[in-house]
Parts: structure tokens; C-alpha cells; sequence
């Protein structure tokens, strides 16, 4: 069994405004039939448990970078697009946050009808997954969501969080279904925690009485906790920060989408027609996409697509968000009947922006790239919990850099 990882997050509450969820809906899904186009469904469901691409995900969603509510949002938005075309997909979300996590088993087994799975199996590694995080790993941190992510080729990942009251922080588990062998003997390639806390392993012969309640547990005795694989801490402060994104790849990427005109690629000459913000929203999307494992260690550097709802780094312009949404949307549909030139020329943003970085060196304009895009966001749409972005005062506007590079 390989648990991917971890990721302990800031506690965040509020809830997205609709004008948000919707495009979230819309862009999840077609981003996950790119990657399905592309990949195919067993890598789709391994970047599902990969906890730095989906705080990637999220962040290029709109959603608040370093936040719990991540979790939440991204995995409903989702459930919401994906579910409808499962049969077409061949991917289903089951789960969710409180009451909607004790619907899996029901939701499993309906499943497990539709596509010949054994859903008793399923179901057993949902409890289990459970199991172990909420109870046999004492953490600090008490479950309160439960995804269950499974193909109709049987591939699943489990997505569940836990909060903290004390630290004021919520971790989010991911489980992977590759390679299992058992859920007690090592299940874990990280048991991962803030590094002021004490965690319990109660996978252990000595811990008999604490295991009795755990119904499936093996009187297996585990080794001791593995080295860290993979762990993703976000840092309580709110707004992004240059320390929190590779400055290399953002510079690259901004002057690929800025600077160069599409027609000076004949590899984009099928984006042509779109402004110069779309394409930078497009690109990180690209990436999200094509981008490989390593490339996802700096979450906060896709916030920079489509902003953040709370107006970190930037209100959300929903104007460029709705053209990303339509570019993508035509060329899956494009794909489907054999012209993917489209699909293709997006794919190619991904690996220019690459090439770009190799001979780039970003300048510190970090806090004026961030002004810039806040005082124009207002012309693509921008909104944020809070209202419509409005025109900066021209005190505001005066002497903001423009380039990161």
C-alpha cells in the first residue's frame, strides 16, 4: 500500500461564492478530460494522491492557495462536473465532507453495479484508509472528510482531511491504491506531522487495547515510522509571497505569454485571437496538465492563472477564467473528433515556458507584478467574496512595474 503523502494546511472558512464553484465545475472537468485525453485514467488518479498537484489544482482553480477549503472545494467542484459523465470518463468520486463521507459504502456499491468492480473490496479500503489515519495514526487531527476516488478499471485514491483545533490547522491524507500489499504492515511511506507534535503509531504489538476497537487491523507488528517521502506545509500567512514561488518559472512563463507574440511560434499560431492574460492563465493550466512531479513544489505560482476568492495575489478575473474554460472546452471537444491541433498547441505552452527558464534570471518586481495585475483586474472581471473589483485611484496606478523579468 503507498500513502502519497500529506499536506498540513491553514484553517479557512467560508464558503465559495457560486459565480466561483460553477467555473471551478467547468474548468475541473475540462482539465480532467485533457489529462484523461493525454494520460489516461490510471495517471489521472495518481495525481489525485500527489498532495502538491492537487494544492496546484486548486490553486489554478481560484481557490485561496494555502487554505484547507482546497480540499473541500476542489474535490466538490469535481464530484459535481465529473460525476454526470462517469460512464464516459470511467471515473467516479464518492465521499465528501461530514454526512457525505458516510454515503461511500452506498455510493461504492452502486458503483461497483454499473462497472462489474468488486465494491466489497472498495468499500474495505475506504474503512480502512479511515481507519488508519483517524485512529491507528494519532495525530492530533480528527477526520472530517473522506473522498474515495476509483476508475472503472479499479485504480482508487482516497483524499480525506483532518483538523486540528489546537494548531489551528487541517491535514489532508492521500492514499494511492498502486502496489498494495497491506494496509498494517507499512502501509505508510510517510506518517507525517508539524514538528512540535507527538504522533502515536498504534499499528504496534504493544498497543493491543487501543487496537481492539479497530475491527480489520492485522496483529501484524509494523517497523518503525518510515523516513518523510513527500509533506507539504503551507504557511499561515495569507497573501503570496515571493518566497513562495519559484521566481524562475513564473518570470519565464509571464515573458513567454507577454513578451512574445503567439505568432512568433508556429506552434501557437491555432491560439492566435487571445490576449496576452489569457494565454498566461492558459499556460499554468497547460502545466497543471503536462507539467511533471518536480514542478509542483511552489503551489502559490499557479494562484497567478486565475487569482484567489478572498483577492490573493489578485482578485479572480472571471473574464479571463471564462475564456480558459472555452479554449479548453473546444479543443477536448475538437480532440474527440480527431483534430487535436488545438489540444496539441496548448500542450506546446508548457514546453516553450520550459525552455524558456533555461537561460532566465527574474529581477525583484515580485510586489509590482502583484500591484499590476490588482489594479487592471478590474478590466477582466474581477470579483473576490468581498465584490467587484473597482478602478484603482490614479494615485494607485501611477509607477507600478509591469515585468518580472
Amino acid at each position: 500500500m503507498k500513502r502519497s503523502g500529506t499536506a498540513d494546511l491553514p484553517l479557512h472558512y467560508g464558503a465559495v461564492p457560486p459565480w466561483l464553484a460553477e467555473r471551478m465545475a467547468k474548468l475541473g472537468l475540462a482539465i480532467t478530460e485533457v489529462v484523461l485525453m493525454e494520460y489516461g485514467k490510471a495517471d489521472w488518479i495518481r495525481r489525485m494522491s500527489d498532495p502538491w498537484w492537487f494544492q496546484s489544482l486548486g490553486a489554478v482553480m481560484g481557490m485561496d492557495w494555502h487554505s484547507s477549503g482546497i480540499t473541500t472545494s476542489v474535490l466538490g467542484a469535481l464530484k459535481k462536473a465529473i460525476n454526470p459523465h462517469a460512464k464516459e470518463l470511467g471515473i467516479y468520486i464518492c465521499g465528501g465532507k461530514g454526512k457525505h463521507s458516510r454515503q461511500v459504502p452506498n455510493e461504492l456499491m452502486a458503483i461497483g453495479e454499473q462497472t462489474g468492480l468488486d465494491a466489497r473490496q472498495l468499500v474495505h479500503a475506504s474503512k480502512l484508509s479511515a481507519k488508519v489515519d483517524n485512529t491507528a495514526i494519532q495525530d492530533g487531527f480528527q477526520l472530517y472528510l473522506h473522498n474515495f476516488i476509483v476508475s472503472n478499471e479499479g485504480q482508487w485514491a482516497v483524499i480525506q482531511q483532518g483538523m486540528n483545533d489546537n494548531t489551528g490547522t487541517a491535514r489532508r491524507y492521500h492514499w494511492h491504491s498502486q502496489q498494495l500489499q497491506s494496509f498494517v504492515n507499512e502501509p505508510h511511506t510517510a506518517i507525517c506531522g508539524l514538528q512540535s507534535s507527538s504522533i502515536l503509531n498504534l499499528v504496534d504489538k504493544e498497543a493491543a487495547p487501543a487496537r481492539s476497537g479497530i475491527l480489520t487491523l492485522s496483529k501484524e507488528s509494523p517497523n518503525e515510522l518510515l523516513s518523510e517521502i513527500q509533506q507539504l506545509v503551507l504557511p499561515a500567512h495569507h497573501d503570496v509571497r515571493a518566497k513562495d514561488v519559484d521566481l524562475k518559472r513564473l518570470g519565464a512563463m509571464l515573458w513567454l505569454t507577454h513578451e512574445k507574440s503567439p505568432a512568433d511560434f508556429e506552434e501557437l499560431l491555432l491560439l492566435e485571437g487571445m490576449g496576452p492574460r489569457t494565454l498566461q492563465s492558459l499556460a499554468l493550466v497547460s502545466e497543471v496538465v503536462h507539467g511533471t512531479n518536480t514542478r509542483f513544489k511552489d503551489p502559490a505560482r499557479f494562484a497567478f492563472a486565475h487569482g484567489g476568492k478572498d483577492g490573493h495575489p489578485f482578485p479572480v478575473p472571471t473574464k479571463v477564467y471564462d475564456e480558459t474554460i472555452h479554449t479548453l472546452h473546444t479543443a477536448v471537444q475538437k480532440a474527440k473528433i480527431g483534430q487535436s491541433d488545438k489540444l496539441q498547441a496548448i500542450k506546446k505552452l508548457t514546453e516553450l515556458a520550459q525552455k524558456a527558464e533555461e537561460n532566465f534570471i527574474p529581477n525583484d518586481n515580485f510586489e509590482q507584478l502583484i500591484e499590476k495585475e490588482r489594479n487592471e483586474s478590474w478590466r477582466y472581471g474581477g470579483r473576490t467574496v468581498m465584490g467587484k473589483a473597482q478602478p484603482p485611484t490614479r494615485k494607485a496606478s501611477k509607477g507600478v512595474q509591469l515585468r518580472l523579468f
